[in-house]
């Protein structure tokens, strides 16, 4: 018996002191030891602005001093990639005033013209509830789509994006949020614009690309292993857990970014994800840990002495707060 619980301690620090295989050879989502996290701009920082439009763009980039925009990307019908949470518009935009219709109104079914005409401003309030945008431009109003891109309302591609911030050190955490074939179709346009159009402005290594589908991420690993990736839910958990019992050397996952909450839960249990054993694992795969979607000041705080990578936020004014209050310049 004796034999058997000596074999069984040194099988599990013979796991535990391997090295395990490296994710990739060098991550820039990772920050050095003493540096402050990345700050992520989720949705472009919907907090202070209309999420996923210029205005919140250029806001979170140029006033707010992020180091990454988050969005998610949905396909159009003439196959062009525009950053929308939902694959339907309703919840951010005029459409319904527009069209005189209540149904979903889905990017798949419309061409990125016709989204053109809605002001994804309508929907938007500030912090003190207030409609800033909603009565911009009337329905019938014959500019109505020069009054819309002039206030950076319209509707947004990841090319128009990318070309707005190239010469920037913006990097992107991108989502395609379409399955099946549309989402492959978009993770074809996604690769052709981070490695042919965008390629001498280092746009692979700029970039990460996560999904929820699992045929999306399987399509990104057989045909596109050159992108980096963020974990699917399914290799998440299957970190996780192999962290959480010290069998570290048995996780093969190839994603790049560990994007996660701060707890979870499973097996009708709540599991605290702010622990530095994961970060610290992580990282021995040259893993870069990534917390969403963080909008309380303290919980910032408690990350940023973490040790977190990156902080994605609705809210990039209060991350600032948080690392003046922490004394990082």
């Amino acid at each position: 018996m004796g034999f058997v619980l000596l074999a069984l301690v040194l099988f599990w620090t013979a796991i535990n002191i391997i090295p395990p295989r490296k994710a990739i050879a060098d991550n820039p989502f990772i920050i050095r030891e003493g540096q402050k996290p990345l700050v992520a701009a989720h949705r472009g920082g919907k907090d202070l602005n209309p999420e996923n439009t210029f205005k919140a763009f250029d806001a979170a980039v140029h006033e707010y001093k992020v180091d990454i925009l988050e969005l998610d990307l949905c396909l159009t019908k003439d196959d062009k990639l525009v950053a929308s949470h939902d694959l339907w518009i309703n919840d951010l935009c005029d459409v319904e005033e527009v069209t005189g219709k209540s149904e979903k109104y889905y990017v798949s079914e419309h061409t990125l013209e016709e989204l053109r005409e809605f002001n994804f401003g309508a929907k938007f309030t500030d912090r003190n509830g207030n409609s800033l945008y909603a009565d911009l431009v009337a329905p019938d109003t014959p500019n109505r789509r020069e009054i819309i891109s002039e206030n950076k309302l319209a509707v947004a591609t990841i090319d128009e994006i990318f070309e707005a911030y190239k010469e920037t050190d913006l990097k992107f955490i991108v989502e395609i949020k379409d399955s099946g074939e549309k989402g492959m179709v978009a993770a074809d346009i996604l690769n052709h614009l981070v490695t042919e159009t965008y390629k001498e402005y280092g746009m692979e290594r700029r970039v990460v690309i996560g999904t929820f589908h699992t045929e999306i991420e399987k399509y990104l690993k057989d045909n596109y292993g050159h992108l980096m990736r963020g974990g699917s839910v399914g290799e998440v958990q299957k970190f996780v857990l192999t962290q959480m019992f010290g069998v570290n050397l048995f996780d093969t996952s190839s994603f790049v970014c560990l994007q996660i909450p701060t707890e979870a839960e499973a097996f009708g249990l709540t599991f605290d994800l702010k622990k530095t054993t994961y970060i610290r694992r992580a990282h021995r795969r040259n893993i870069s840990v990534q917390y969403w979607t963080i909008n309380d000041k303290e919980e910032m705080k408690r990350l940023i002495k973490l040790g977190a990578d990156v902080i994605m936020t609705d809210n990039p004014e209060l991350f600032q707060e948080a690392l003046e209050e922490l004394g990082y310049q």
